[in-house]
């Protein structure tokens, strides 16, 4: 099958003292330190940019306190040392990468979105404040707890529509938007070599994705949650939606949907009838704290156990793809490359369409 063509939007910095070296760290460390020099890689640190939201920022000089609240960031953060004052640590997914975070002490713990402690944003006093995801519905209240602070929107609009199934703004290309958002963090922190590494990485697991895959077959999102399986429309589901569009897959099922993290009500016995030939599977509450709770099944217990889904050419198969357990909590471009290299080399095993 034809690749789809795919733009490098970038989100341009302008730079205008290539020389001056931006500190991403939680004190007074030098940049040296943290990961936060342009040195690192050899980048120009840029001292203005566009954020997500189409926002010119003027970034600090030297910031000494840095708040993230993005999920999607952490990753790239981390894998770059970037030393952070605040954060919602109570979202950060529980993965090898993130434990620099999770078991700091230093970072004062915002906790998370439902009921964020903005008094630890405060207490921080940060110069710069990258926020968006889960968190991107507190912006005001993030600048009220720190005025003085520069704030950068990291935030992706990954469905058209929201929970509700209300129309959104600011929707485009998902994968471009993760593009974007990995290429202004480089721009921020003057590792644009690593972050282009990132993307490359990321359109190279698209690439493989989209040549193994056969477009006669059918593909079916669902989300596992509190012992349900529910569905993942295309386009619109929540984490597996953009992964039809990303792809170019085949929907077994063209029914609407929403943004909702649980997924959408609709009865395991429609799926079936609909047999798709492939399933992709997210598995909501292995990234929470429900993981935990007496009765909790996994995806993988759920479908197996399904009666309604034991005919299902993918379930026969053995044609169902599970993400990452921690994907829910990250869905950051790392994830997703992880995903499309999984469902390269599930495709292929299958014969896909170049064997």
């Amino acid at each position: 099958m034809q690749n789809k063509t795919r733009t490098r939007l970038g989100v341009m910095a302008f730079v205008t003292a290539a020389t001056l070296g931006l500190t991403a760290c939680g004190g007074t460390e030098s940049a040296n330190d943290n990961g936060g020099n342009s040195e690192q890689d050899g980048s120009a640190t840029a001292t203005e940019v566009t954020d997500m939201g189409g926002n010119t920022v003027e970034l600090p000089e030297n910031p000494e306190s840095i708040v993230a609240t993005d999920n999607r960031i952490f990753g790239t953060l981390a894998d770059w040392d970037i030393e952070l004052s605040a954060a919602p640590v109570d979202l950060m997914p529980d993965t090898e990468t993130l434990k620099p975070y999770r078991e700091n002490e230093d970072i004062l713990n915002i906790g998370n979105h439902r009921e964020p402690d903005f008094e630890q944003v405060t207490a921080a006093a940060p110069d710069l404040i990258l926020n968006g995801q889960r968190f991107d519905q507190h912006t005001e209240a993030m600048q009220e707890a720190a005025p003085d602070a520069t704030m950068v929107d990291t935030n992706i609009v990954s469905s058209p529509v929201d929970r509700e199934g209300q129309e959104q703004e600011g929707f485009r290309d998902v994968a471009d938007q993760y593009r974007e958002l990995t290429t202004l963090l480089g721009e921020i922190f003057g590792r644009e070599q690593d972050a282009e590494q990132i993307v490359d990485d990321f359109d190279v697991a698209i690439d493989n994705a989209q040549a193994a895959y056969d477009e006669d077959w059918t593909v079916a999102g669902l989300i596992t949650s509190g012992g349900d399986i529910n569905y993942s429309a295309p386009t619109t589901g929540r984490a597996v939606g953009p992964v039809y569009d990303i792809i170019g897959l085949t929907p077994a099922l063209d029914q609407d949907g929403s943004a909702n993290h649980q997924g959408d009500d609709i009865s395991v016995e429609t799926i079936a009838q609909a047999n798709p030939d492939w399933l992709i599977v997210l598995d909501r509450d292995a990234g929470t704290s429900a993981r935990d709770e007496e009765g909790y099944s996994s995806a993988e217990e759920l479908i197996e156990e399904s009666e309604a889904l034991a005919d299902v050419t993918a379930v026969k198969e053995d044609q169902v793809i599970y993400m990452s357990p921690d994907f829910y909590t990250a869905e950051d471009i790392q994830h997703y490359t992880e995903l499309f290299n999984q469902m390269s080399e599930a495709f292929e095993d299958a014969g896909g369409a170049e064997n």
